[in-house]
């Protein structure tokens, strides 16, 4: 064990140096599949003689080693029983006892762990935790505190449910009391320890923790125990809001120390409890709005306080919306104090501003774009006036217009030196214009009736676009985000004469000018008007095209390193919007923008480093390759391959998921072509296992193939892939996740095979998915494999009809078929939703009642039954399906990147119909066909009818072949 030990640390090390750490990682990884591996490296990550590095990325490797490696997907172990029972045996004294970074990589695993086990398979954890907790030893109560925070945090987004509810309720019996009394123990250690500067430190740092954990017991409901002792809590949390102590003062005044973090939780708690827990806390809230309202009239200007003043302004905000204590704010001469001494010092500019602004251009524009600087003082206090604006509007408009009005008469005097007037007022006055929230989609939606946004654009703001270098970049950027701000309310007509001038700004000097010009840009493009028409017609942008493409080009090019040319995702997406807009307008470009798109690329495979930007990019590529490539197949073909082959070889992970798609679109762009040979050369490397582990991967690599055998069959088949392929299949049923990909992966070999190159493997292929049915049916697996029944049922072209399928599963297990039939098939089939599913299903069974032999003879009562099923669906609207299926469509703005997969939407596969000569009437198809059916069986059909069916359904199905 040793001896393994040495060789894992010298991996470990060798993997911290960039020259060997790709051929460390990959000997890693081999370590990873013996047995203990997991507990060699906890045996590293404890050791003091290691270096603290290895140390640190020993805990890192176990971090990411649990995340892949603890359960499957369906929740069983995939780690050995004993390893299981000791990690978490040996976890908890561990993390107490390594230094604080290391402490929060394995606090980060142990929450993975507690993800799936917590709490039915790990019940002692609890009790554990409570058993280290001592209440004079701030040290070793901030590793328990970290890892219980790491566990109970994952409440906080969860909606309710029992099994939540109960999980909170064991915590609460175990660890809800010793937690307040360790909270009365820190106070008498923070009195009797307040001039050592050390203990002082470490005690608050335990109290951040204990407010963070106060947050997480008491998110969905107020715990008995805290009830019952709020009073205390209530004085607690006074006494902590406005102690100070010199020792914890940072000497740096932009960095937040202890004593900031302390007070910004407390207001979050507070918040929290005014919004949810009002009725118990109410007697004690008039005392923290005295405490804020006189802290805010009193700190400084100091960005290390903004998260404070932020959050105590959140509380305000929060007071401010409920209507027993928004009468506190309703005085005018009040509102006049809190604009003047609240509102006015946290929306105006300071000098951190202009630092950043000039220094770190994109970091001013991240925290300046709404929703994106939710602790910045300015979004606080605009939160603020827009609540109190929302229950006393005209008293409020009126205080603040009047404050706007100086301002600009400042600036008007000056208006070299006085800019920053201008640009409080033009703030004040969008904080007071909007209504609502802004939505990422349309901006702002609903204004104050009292002001005119119109106006004050025409009578204060378009002059600073207008001018060539007069006025100062921040009032240019000023004015761009309010047409940015309110895209939504200006009208169309009036969008024609400002859109020039919005991409004139894309050619200014300044970096924070350009990029909201070209944010501003993108999202005017996006808009449309109530009939769906777009705001900026598309036929107004092509003409620009050409020059507006090169020019955002050069500018994310400007600086060749691959950080900086893939630091503005602001840029690239604008690309993306205009290529989504002029559509195949870009067929005269297609040259500049590959070449263009194709260095982009090649540099930033480097080294990816921003998701959203390369998340842009690839959707930039998956328009242009869907808009030119039909025109221009074979040199898109060729030109894209090299730089999407090399990210596959250079193993770029972050990239793969989005390469296969858009191979796949390439492809799909030409489907009467036959496969290139470099296309030929994917298909071996594509099929290997190590491909298909990685679950982003797995969408896009099945697109890729099913694209692959529209145009490779005859290829797949002669270098005898087909075996792989089905293989691959298998696995991809073996578990929920990836059961629909299997069957996408079954339905595509299907469509592109000949029958003859199947046939030996269908029984198994029927055995692998009832036997699944068997052991874990779900839902979605249900419907696909009525899908898919009705997919093979449908395609008789190919030889394949329902006397097929019975034929199969009657192999698998003789009369098999008839109680799947009966329980499944016919059942399930009313709840396929998707029109194309529908359809499927309605040919079907209406070839099944025609042509089928078995259904003639053997099923003759079955035969009624299906011709009911066939006028249900032809008449109903479909059932509703379970939950289990629905799966939402993500704006971009909230989409987690980096992560799994992320589809493109400019290249969602498109849905085409295998039979569009059935016409748009299915009944008068369905009539037709059994009416000439009948006639080729000698009315055997009819004969049925009569038979077999009662009147209702005569009568409907003879409308149909009357008709």
């Amino acid at each position: 064990m040793a001896e393994g030990l040495g060789a894992v640390a010298q991996l470990l090390e060798a993997s911290l140096d960039p020259r060997q750490n790709k051929q460390a990682e990959v000997a890693l990884r081999q370590e990873e599949s013996k047995p203990g591996f997991s507990l060699q490296l906890l045996q590293i990550t404890a050791s003091a003689s290691q270096p603290y590095n290895t140390r640190l990325a020993s805990a890192l490797a176990f971090k990411n080693f649990i995340k892949r490696n603890w359960t499957d997907e369906d929740g069983n172990y995939k780690l050995q029983l004993e390893e299981v029972a000791t990690l978490k045996r040996e976890l908890i004294s561990l993390m107490i006892s390594v230094p604080a970074g290391i402490q929060t990589q394995l606090g980060e695993a142990i929450s993975v762990i507690a993800d799936s086990d917590f709490w039915e398979r790990w019940d002692t954890l609890v009790d554990d935790l409570v058993s280290r907790l001592q209440p004079t030893n701030p040290p070793a109560n901030i590793g328990v505190l970290q890892v219980a925070h790491s566990i109970f945090k994952r409440w906080r987004p969860l909606f309710q449910s029992n099994e939540l509810y109960t999980e909170i309720n064991h915590v609460l019996g175990k660890f809800g009391n010793p937690f307040l009394a360790l909270f009365e123990g820190l106070d008498s250690y923070l009195e009797q320890n307040k001039s050592n500067k050390e203990n002082l430190t470490q005690g608050f740092t335990q109290f951040n923790l204990m407010i963070k954990l106060l947050f997480d017991l008491s998110c969905h409901d107020l715990p008995p125990m805290f009830e019952e002792n709020i009073s205390g809590i209530a004085s607690l949390l006074l006494k902590y809001l406005t102690y100070d102590n010199q020792l914890l003062h940072t000497d740096d005044d932009t960095e937040s120390g202890q004593l900031e973090y302390a007070r910004a939780g407390i207001f979050e708690v507070l918040t929290l409890y005014v919004q949810k827990y009002m009725d118990v806390f109410k007697p004690h809230v008039g005392q923290f709005v005295e405490s804020s309202w006189s802290f805010l009239t009193t700190i400084g200007q100091e960005t290390k306080y903004d998260i404070l003043v932020s959050r105590a302004l959140q509380f305000l905000t929060s007071i401010a919306g409920m209507p027993d204590h928004a009468a506190v704010f309703q005085d005018e001469g009040t509102q006049g104090q809190i604009i003047e001494k609240v509102i006015l010092p946290n929306v105006s500019l300071r000098e951190s501003d202009e630092e950043l602004f000039e220094d770190e251009p994109i970091e001013f524009i991240r925290r300046d774009l709404e929703g994106s600087d939710s602790d910045t003082r300015r979004r606080a206090a605009t939160d603020f006036v827009r609540k109190l604006a929302e229950k006393f509007e005209a008293s409020v408009t009126k205080v603040v217009l009047q404050y706007i009005e100086h301002y600009l008469a400042e600036y008007a005097k000056d208006p070299t030196s006085n800019w920053k007037a201008k640009d409080t007022a033009t703030y004040l006055y969008s904080a007071i214009a909007a209504k609502g929230v802004a939505t990422a989609n349309l901006g702002v939606t609903a204004t104050n009736p009292n002001v005119s946004i119109a106006d004050y654009f025409q009578n204060h703001l378009s002059a600073d676009l207008l001018s060539e270098d007069g006025s100062h970049p921040i009032l240019k950027v000023d004015a761009i985000k309010y047409l940015y701000l309110f895209r939504s309310i200006i009208t169309k007509e009036q969008w024609q004469v400002v859109l020039p001038l919005l991409v004139k700004h894309l050619a200014s000097s300044n970096y924070v000018v350009y990029t909201y010009a070209a944010i501003a840009v993108e999202r005017v493009l996006y808009l449309s008007d109530a009939q769906g028409q777009p705001i900026i017609a598309p036929d107004s942008i092509t003409p620009l095209a050409k020059d507006l493409l090169q020019h955002i080009f050069s500018l994310i090019q400007k600086d060749p390193a691959p950080q900086k040319v893939q630091e503005n995702e602001f840029l690239m997406r604008c690309v993306m919007r205009v290529l989504i807009v002029i559509k195949d307008g870009v067929v005269p470009h297609t040259d500049i923008v590959l070449q263009h798109l194709i260095n982009i690329t090649q540099i930033i495979s480097t080294n990816p480093s921003n998701p959203r930007f390369y998340y842009f990019h690839f959707e930039s590529l998956g328009a242009f390759i869907r808009f030119a490539a039909p025109s221009n197949p074979d040199k898109l073909e060729q030109a894209l391959y090299p730089p999407f082959a090399g990210i596959l070889q250079g193993d770029v992970q972050e990239f793969m998921p989005y390469i296969f798609q858009l191979f796949a679109a390439l492809l799909e762009a030409n489907p009467s072509g036959t496969l290139p040979s470099y296309y030929q050369n994917l298909v071996a490397p594509i099929l290997m296992p190590v491909m298909w582990e990685s679950k982003g991967n797995i969408p896009a690599l099945v697109r890729l193939l099913s694209s692959i055998l529209i145009r490779g069959s005859q290829f797949v088949l002669e270098s005898n892939q087909i075996e792989p392929i089905l293989g691959i299949f298998q696995k991809l049923l073996s578990t929920k996740t990836n059961e629909s990909f299997g069957f996408d992966l079954l339905e595509s070999v299907v469509a592109n095979f000949p029958p003859t190159a199947l046939e030996q493997y269908f029984v198994s292929i029927m055995q692998i998915i009832l036997t699944r049915l068997q052991n874990s049916k779900t839902e979605n697996l249900t419907m696909r494999f009525v899908r898919f029944f009705h997919f093979i049922s449908a395609h008789d072209e190919k030889g394949y009809s329902a006397d097929f399928v019975i034929q199969v599963t009657d192999k698998v297990q003789e009369g098999l078929f008839t109680p799947i039939y009966l329980n499944i098939i016919l059942p399930e089939t009313q709840k396929l939703a998707r029109p194309l599913d529908r359809k499927t299903a309605v040919l079907s069974f209406t070839k099944t009642l025609a042509n089928s032999e078995a259904f003639a003879n053997r099923y003759k009562k079955g035969w009624g039954f299906t011709c009911e099923a066939l006028l249900n669906l032809l008449e109903l609207p479909p059932l509703p399906a379970s939950k289990d299926d629905i799966i939402d469509d993500h704006d971009i703005e909230d989409m987690a990147f980096g992560v799994g997969f992320t589809a493109l939407n400019t290249v969602r596969p498109q849905t085409k119909d295998p039979w569009p000569e059935t016409g748009a009437d299915l009944k008068v198809w369905v009539g037709k066909y059994l009416k000439q059916m009948d006639q080729e069986h000698g009315g055997r059909v009819s004969g049925f009818v009569q038979e077999r069916l009662g009147d209702k359904a005569k009568a409907t199905l003879g409308s149909y072949i009357s008709a």
